[in-house]
């Protein structure tokens, strides 16, 4: 029988366009999606069209491999893993077709995000209704997968109800459209011969004969029996007959989707949202049917847990002002209940409504759009937060998604808390009160294999308790490995799905071992998956502890964020390639973590280690270490601290690059260029010393050495004196901090910033540049990065400590602070920005006034400063609207450069492509200004226009 390489060579002869990979590395991030399990592939295929999909199909047949399709990777189940061929419609399946305002219909392949698809519709006024929280990275395919809901279903229903049409490629490689008919349409096709006419005939058997028995054991509820939904495939009452029902929940194991039909919606024009902060959960849970009375669009439920870990989230400092507590008594739960229409007079009568049931708790009712869209931005990031509890215990998934008639949906927790407290246990709730959906995470260290024990008596417990409630043990996110229970809900109809997968897949090459499987074939069982804590568990303490953020990575995919304004990793966002993103890297992180930890590795284990030790440094090389992941990941996956400590480990068992040695020596060549920038230039510039750098160490485009002008820089600090300083005077004086960077290629822009807070009354001196260490970090010589670590912090902590401003005029060399020297030193000292001190001065009052107008400006951010300061652009603006100077916050992502990334030359197509994102249209004339050095740097480089620094900008106002 033909082998992985065999396949792809034929592949390759047939003339596929996509891509395809089976290195350990890239098999090792497929492994894993958002649950508990991990399952290497044998190899991941990419295709680039539905042709190549029903090649690969075809292909497969010489074969004895399965194939399993994959979306978002968002999975809470598995259902997208598996030990043959993954194909991955997310890397090129993203296109949006012709939409059709008058049949209200989109046509998209199956890799579009939602958030994709609902920007592109949003100028037409409408939207594709089943709003899950993964929105930014779920895709269209695996919400059909899935037959996802999310928010709103109780008006809006569920995937299903939107398709229109698929066409799909079948497992015998026969390309189809399934779209509804009529049941005599239907069995003339039935009549014939062939996979198309096996797959009708069953069907109509099935739904014709068991009718009664489907309408007994399919649940009447909002969040029905999905997966093979017989319930809805025919409609006597309108002669409609349509197989797309039975697609939408068959997670893959019934036929490949090409491309799919949507129907869409109209927007809803405006909206509320009701905040009801509750000093009880169950309180909360039985007052759900009280408010659904008001006819709100959706009801959803927070527990205490989720909004305790939130206080430790990037968001928290926008929405805090909504999510006090009641009183002396600290919030319990909190239920957020939206109104939307299309006019305010609808809006106002639904808040009326609510106001006369009384909720039992405190409301507060929010109308900003801002501010709700961050409360749901909350409210989405349930599923990360709960993995980010301190210690060893994760909330996990496998019984979060049960789903009861609404009615009966409090005392149903009742029971299911008592069910794991009996355990034990400690677990966050939140989720679709609303429809009787609630996603319960229990908290289990599955590195422990007590705990991980623990998986099948609960689930075992759960499945029976949501049966005898006339629930589902899955009522959103889908079965996959939890299809064992299958026959537990459906009954004596579960025959008939095995029949209908015999249909459609007679040889079980489709995602095999999932919801139901032909006759005599094996499905299953949720012990004997591999779990992610297996591995882990092998992963000795003291990589454990350098790597523990690797470890913690839940996979909820966050960092695959479709929005190329999103900060989040630029390196993913530009090549779509999940190695190159947080969760890719924490996947290879882990694997190699593991082997590493092997103390007497045999021959294959030490060739596995070191394959996967070059994977992993691929995949870190092209790593920009902006930071976002630490603060937007909702795990804090922190890529770039675990960069350095791997580079640290690599390159101590091997020989460096010559680049290496040079750069680590950079900052104090920086120091004697600075003394002479005309004759650095000169020796820089010419052809001879570009050749070398580029070839010998790999550089290009190496910015000009600034001219800078010492009598114009205000004085040295003098700890001694400012030791003498009235207390008063010493809180108005502000001392720069100048890094290395700015001091050398930007030199002017220190005196600038003097001039400036000079204006605005403050006292300056200055704290010169010393070597900041950054690049020693990267690279891993974490050694000598300790050394200055402890000496830059021991000189800004002598400074602070006298009760003088620090401030920053780079805000990636500033925040190390904060970060890189705080993890060497164990202390931290806030470095500000400029933008902190001149909106304080605006707000005092004490801003000389400008003397001419100047024209509107975009305001563009350093990508680590927006990640880490989120609210910098708004201080800025602030600040420059104190000087006569009108700026607008314009999102970006990163500009591609990250310090020396972007003269890398092996970098520079991905430098290139990451500045393509956002900053390339953000910067096409003059009217920007821009905050970061690497920013500034990148557009000069690849636009011709250098952006001004805002407090160039305001210095130049003033001197007018």
């Amino acid at each position: 029988m033909a082998t992985v390489a065999d396949l792809l060579r034929a592949l390759d002869r047939a003339g596929f366009t996509g891509d395809a990979e089976d290195g350990i590395g890239a098999r090792q991030v497929a492994s894993t999606d958002n649950s508990i399990y991990q399952v290497r592939p044998a190899a991941i295929v990419y295709p680039r069209s539905g042709d190549d999909v029903s090649l690969l199909v075809r292909a497969l047949r010489d074969t004895d491999l399965s194939l399993t399709p994959r979306g978002g990777n968002t999975g809470t189940n598995g259902q997208s893993l598996n030990d043959g061929i993954i194909v991955d419609f997310a890397r090129h399946m993203r296109g949006i077709g012709t939409f059709d305002a008058d049949a209200n219909t989109v046509t998209v392949e199956p890799g579009v995000v939602l958030d994709q698809l609902n920007a592109f519709l949003k100028p037409h006024g409408r939207f594709f209704p089943p709003m899950v929280s993964t929105a930014s990275r779920a895709t269209i395919s695996g919400m059909v997968a899935t037959d996802a809901s999310g928010k709103g279903s109780r008006r809006w229903g569920k995937t299903s109800d939107y398709i229109v049409a698929m066409d799909l490629t079948l497992s015998d490689g026969t390309s189809w459209r399934a779209e509804p008919m009529t049941r005599r349409e239907a069995e003339a096709i039935a009549a014939g011969s062939g996979i198309v006419a096996d797959i009708h005939r069953e069907a109509l058997r099935i739904v014709t004969t068991r009718a009664a028995d489907i309408a007994a054991i399919f649940p009447e509820m909002n969040r029905g029996l999905t997966g093979y939904n017989l319930q809805k495939t025919w409609d006597a009452a309108t002669d409609r007959f349509f197989l797309g029902y039975l697609l939408a929940g068959s997670e893959g194991t019934l036929a490949i989707t090409r491309s799919i039909t949507l129907r869409v919606a109209h927007r809803p024009k405006t909206r509320a949202l009701a905040v009801i902060r509750y000093g009880a959960f169950d309180t909360a849970m039985r007052d759900v049917q009280r408010l659904i009375a008001a006819d709100p669009v959706a009801i959803e439920i927070l527990d205490d847990k989720v909004l305790g870990v939130a206080r430790s989230d990037i968001i928290w400092a926008s929405v805090e002002g909504l999510l006090g507590s009641t009183g002396d008594e600290p919030v319990a739960a909190m239920s957020f209940v939206e109104f939307t229409a299309d006019d305010e007079a609808t809006i106002e009568a639904g808040l009326t409504a609510l106001a006369d049931i009384g909720p039992q708790g405190d409301m507060r009712i929010v109308r900003d759009e801002a501010a709700i869209g961050q409360l749901w931005s909350l409210r989405e990031k349930s599923v990360g937060l709960l993995a980010r509890l301190g210690g060893t215990r994760q909330g996990i998934p496998f019984v979060e998604d049960t789903a009861v008639p609404p009615e009966k949906l409090a005392d149903f927790v009742a029971e299911f808390r008592a069910l794991l407290d009996g355990h034990g246990l400690n677990y966050g709730m939140f989720g679709h009160a609303d429809v009787g959906c609630l996603h319960v995470r229990p908290f289990l260290d599955l590195r422990d294999p007590q705990q991980a024990a623990l998986i099948r008596p609960i689930s075992d417990e759960v499945a029976r308790l949501t049966k005898a409630y006339g629930g589902l043990l899955w009522g959103e996110h889908g079965r996959g490995y939890r299809g064992e229970f299958s026959p537990l809900f459906f009954g004596s109809l579960y025959p008939e799905l095995q029949a209908l997968k015999a249909a459609f897949d007679p040889y079980n090459r489709l995602n095999p071992g999932k919801l139901a499987a032909p006759a005599g074939q094996p499905i299953d069982r949720i012990d004997a998956v591999p779990l992610r804590g297996e591995a882990d568990r092998r992963i000795d303490a003291a990589h454990s502890e350098a790597f523990d953020r690797a470890v913690a990575c839940n996979g909820n995919g966050a960092c695959f964020a479709w929005d190329s304004l999103d900060v989040m990793c630029p390196s993913y966002k530009a090549t779509h390639d999940r190695a190159q993103s947080p969760k890719g890297r924490a996947s290879l992180l882990q694997a190699w973590a593991r082997l590493d930890s092997i103390p007497h590795p045999m021959p294959a284990e030490v060739a596995e280690r070191d394959a996967m030790a070059a994977d992993t440094q691929a995949s870190l090389a092209t790593c920009l270490s902006c930071k976002a992941c630490t603060t937007l990941c909702p795990v804090k996956v922190d890529v770039p601290t675990m960069k350095s400590r791997f580079a640290e480990r690599y390159w101590g068992k091997r020989a460096r690059p010559i680049r290496h040695h040079v750069v680590a020596r950079m900052e104090a060549m920086l120091a004697v260029a600075r003394l002479l920038p005309g004759i650095a230039n000169r020796i820089a510039s010419s052809d001879r010393a570009r050749a070398t750098l580029e070839r010998r160490l790999g550089y290009v485009d190496l910015p000009a050495f600034a001219v800078a002008h010492p009598r114009a820089l205000p004085p040295i600090v003098s700890p001694s004196r400012i030791g003498k300083m009235a207390a008063d005077m010493r809180a108005r004086t502000v001392v720069l901090v100048e890094d290395s960077f700015t001091a050398s290629f930007d030199g002017p822009l220190a005196a600038a910033a003097a001039r400036v807070l000079a204006a605005c009354g403050y006292t300056v001196q200055r704290l010169p540049p010393r070597n900041n260490g950054k690049v020693l970090h990267l690279l891993g010589m974490r050694d000598r990065f300790a050394r200055i670590a402890r000496a830059r912090m021991a000189e800004v902590r002598a400074l602070a400590d006298l009760g003088v401003r620090l401030v920053g005029l780079d805000a990636a060399t500033a925040l190390m602070f904060a970060q890189e020297f705080a993890e060497m030193t164990g202390d931290s000292v806030e470095v500000a920005g400029l933008e902190t001190l001149l909106a304080e001065a605006v707000r005092q009052g004490r801003v000389p006034a400008a003397a001419n107008a100047v024209p509107p400006q975009r305001l563009l951010g350093h990508c680590s400063e927006q990640a880490l300061r989120p609210q910098v652009l708004a201080l800025w603006a602030e600040a420059l609207a104190g000087f006569g100077i009108p700026a607008e916050p314009t999102r970006t992502g990163c500009c591609g450069m990250a310090g020396l990334f972007g003269h890398e030359a092996e970098n520079q197509t991905l430098s290139r492509d990451i500045f393509a994102l956002s900053w390339a249209q953000a910067t096409q004339d003059d009217a920007m200004l821009a905050t970061g050095f690497s920013c500034r740097c990148q557009t000069k480089r690849l636009t011709g226009r250098r952006p001004l620094h805002p407090v160039e900008l305001i210095d130049r106002v003033l001197a007018r």
